[in-house]
């Protein structure tokens, strides 16, 4: 009945994947290239349960 009131934890996630993914870009622009691929590695990680996710909802 008051569903709507429960927070989506897809939200959350795709910010902290949006925040990973301008980290690695600020890493990739100042030429570290080892962090750039280690945060886009967590970024990808963050996806995948964003996908684990909305296809359980689905």
């Amino acid at each position: 009945m008051f569903s709507f009131f429960k927070s989506d934890p897809t939200k959350k996630l795709r910010k902290t994947f949006n925040a990973k993914l301008e980290e690695a870009m600020k890493a990739q622009r100042n030429g570290d290239i080892r962090s750039y691929s280690t945060i886009t590695e967590e970024a990808e990680q963050i996806w995948q349960e964003i996908e684990k996710l909305e296809q359980e909802k689905a």
